[in-house]
């Protein structure tokens, strides 16, 4: 059976004020049966991923990513269409 916490339980599980809860209600995911507003496990893991942010620098960030500058751009070889009046001139 699904777990269903409220605002109280909700909040410890996230780690976070029940205040805070209250006021953004209306953008997170929840469930409602009447007036009871209610939170189950996948409504914590959504609201946890919408609001998870990983730092980007200090010595907490991810280290960055290789770039695949070695690789050549694989539009690199095009060339443009010579112009038209040369290409009329060498058909004839």
């Amino acid at each position: 059976m699904t777990r269903r916490l409220q605002y109280p339980e909700a909040a410890e599980e996230l780690g976070i004020e029940e205040s805070w809860l209250r006021r953004h209600i209306k953008q997170l995911p929840h469930k409602k049966l009447g007036r009871t507003v209610y939170f189950t496990d996948a409504d914590l893991e959504r609201i946890d991923q919408l609001h998870h942010h990983e730092p980007t620098t200090g010595p907490l960030a991810a280290p960055p990513k290789p770039s695949p500058a070695a690789a050549p751009h694989p539009l690199a070889n095009l060339r443009p269409l010579p112009r038209r009046g040369k290409a009329l001139a060498n058909v004839s």
